[in-house]
Order: C-alpha cells, then sequence, then structure tokens
C-alpha cells in the first residue's frame, strides 16, 4: 500500500480552503492546514482527527515573510494549495491596497513555493496548485489591486511550470468566477452596502456575471484541486465557469 500524501493547504480556515481541507481528507491524505487564526483550522483539524483522519494546524500568515519561514519545519510535504486570498472593492485610485493585495496573493503564494519546493525537487516529486480567479484572466470594475494581484499569480504559476518541467514536480492554477463562500460574502456585504440593494438582488446579480449562470460551489474547486494535485498535468490553467462547468484556458505540458 502507498503511503498517503502530505498537503499543506494555506488558507484553510474556512471556504474553499476549508472544502478542499475536507476533500483531500477523504481520499487519506495527511493534512497540514495554515491559516492567519488558528482556531478555526484547529477546529477543522480535530473534527478531521475525529472521523479517522490525519490532520494538523498552524498559525500562518503568508503576507508576512517570518511566518512563512516557520514552515520549512513542518516535515517533508508532497502537495502544496495556495489558498490563502485577500480581496476589497474599491476605486483603482486606492494606492495602498495594491500593496496589501500582493503580499497575499502573489508573494505569499510565491513564498510558500520558496519554502517548500526545494526539496519536493531534490525528492523528484511535488504538486503544486494555485487557486487564482477570473480576475487573472480579466478585469473587473472596483477591483484593481485584487486583479493585478491575481494576474501577477497566473503569471508567476506559468513561468515556474516550465522551469519545473521534468523536475517531476507540477505547477497548476486553478480560475473559478465568483464562488459561493465567505469572500463572495464580504462582497455581498461591501454592494448592498454601497448600493442598497438586497443581498437576494446582489447575489443574483454576481450570479449573472459568472458565465455559467451560477455561483460556482466550493465542492467544484475542491474537486478540481484535489484532480490536479492525483494528476501529472503541469501548467494547466482551468477556468471554473459556474454551473459545473470548466474551461481550459491552457492546457500545459504534460509531465516531462
Amino acid at each position: 500500500m502507498s503511503t498517503p500524501h502530505v498537503a499543506f493547504v494555506t488558507g484553510a480556515s474556512r471556504g474553499i480552503g476549508a472544502a478542499i481541507a475536507r476533500r483531500l481528507a477523504r481520499g487519506g491524505t495527511t493534512l497540514i492546514l495554515g491559516a492567519r487564526n488558528q482556531g478555526p483550522t484547529e477546529e477543522l483539524a480535530a473534527a478531521i482527527r475525529a472521523e479517522g483522519g490525519k490532520a494538523s494546524s498552524i498559525q500562518l500568515d503568508v503576507s508576512d515573510p517570518r511566518s512563512v519561514e516557520l514552515v520549512r519545519g513542518v516535515g517533508p510535504v508532497d502537495w502544496l494549495v495556495n489558498n490563502a486570498g485577500f480581496a476589497i472593492t474599491a476605486p483603482f485610485l486606492r494606492p495602498e491596497l495594491y500593496e496589501q493585495h500582493m503580499a497575499t496573493n502573489f508573494h505569499g503564494a510565491r513564498r510558500m513555493i520558496e519554502a517548500l519546493v526545494p526539496a519536493m525537487v531534490e525528492r523528484g516529486y511535488g504538486r503544486i496548485v494555485n487557486v487564482a480567479s477570473s480576475a487573472s484572466l480579466q478585469g473587473y470594475p472596483y477591483a484593481a489591486a485584487y486583479v493585478a494581484s491575481k494576474h501577477a499569480l497566473l503569471g508567476y504559476g506559468r513561468s515556474a511550470a516550465l522551469e519545473l518541467a521534468r523536475s517531476g514536480v507540477t505547477l497548476n492554477t486553478v480560475c473559478p468566477h465568483y464562488v459561493d463562500s465567505p469572500m463572495t460574502d464580504g462582497t455581498v456585504r461591501r454592494i448592498v452596502e454601497k448600493t442598497g440593494k438586497s443581498e437576494a438582488e446582489t447575489r443574483a446579480f454576481l450570479a449573472a456575471q459568472n458565465p455559467g449562470g451560477k455561483l460556482v460551489t466550493e465542492a467544484e474547486v475542491a474537486e478540481l484541486v484535489c484532480e490536479l494535485l492525483a494528476g501529472d498535468r503541469n501548467g494547466a490553467v482551468i477556468e471554473l465557469l459556474g454551473a459545473g462547468e470548466r474551461r481550459v484556458v491552457e492546457e500545459g505540458m504534460g509531465k516531462r
């Protein structure tokens, strides 16, 4: 019997990250769950352990280089899911927001890769999935800082995947449109406050922006992430459209 893989999931305290963790746990993966607020991640880890799985949690702020540096000591990690994210909607002339978004959405993922990938390359095996966004592929009004950070993440992932070819380590990128998640809940609240629209109207509006006409579910994101972790594709960019639909933006180069 093969040894279960060890996966590190960032932003695992709620939403997409927690959904990915639960899905991985069902497949027998040993989990390390990281988030700024360790309370919810420890509760999730405890729930997974109570169901017979293996999971631990650490306090992790991917925007802080000192916090990420501690990750180097967690032991061998086979799979890395860069899911931690930050989003504030605001006019584009808000210079302070660019550094905040880049610190988490781009530099946070980059730092995690720099902390864990050298050991993967040395062992000749590893899988990385960056959870980006449809904002990696297009612009949105009042989201310039978020869009810029997600474009940076995708560009970095494309280049890193090319360099990782033939190393045994793969890097793929998932780009969901609006997800039915706590991050979108925050977007809904801000739109309601600014426009006076009802929550139901706002959620319907956001769902209508998705090509599939419905919000992407956390389970859809988790399933795709798990497929990419378990497979051999490298450099793939896959867009989640809503209503269960996917679009392969880039097929990638395959395992080499």
